[in-house]
């Protein structure tokens, strides 16, 4: 299954929390990310994302609470995430960031 994160959420992504606008991580996390990520569990197919389309760079704040989120908040664990989420874009430092904030959750998750 693929995700864009432009077109298939905002092109203009922001924000760590809802009340940052309508464009924030928790809202992608939550009403996007979230349910693609289950359906993907359901199908045992994997998610790509991708992240290229975005005309603007992607802040700390929006991949941290987007992705890591997930950890935290207890809806995957990292090896389930590892076996599920596949992020695509040019720019393979975002990638790492992304993976860096996951494992750095993993140590913090609620139970």
């Amino acid at each position: 299954m693929k995700l864009n994160l432009a077109k298939d959420f905002s092109p203009n992504p922001f924000g760590r929390y809802r009340s940052d606008g309508p464009n924030s991580a928790e809202r992608f996390r939550d009403d996007v990310l979230k349910n693609a990520l289950n359906k993907c569990k359901q199908e045992n197919d994997k998610l790509s994302v991708y992240l290229d389309d975005v005309p603007i760079g992607l802040g700390s704040s929006f991949l941290d609470e987007g992705f890591a989120g997930l950890v935290f908040k207890g809806y995957f664990t990292v090896d389930e995430l590892k076996s599920l989420l596949e992020i695509k874009s040019e720019d393979s430092s975002y990638s790492q960031e992304i993976w860096s904030y996951i494992e750095e959750a993993s140590r913090h998750a609620h139970p």
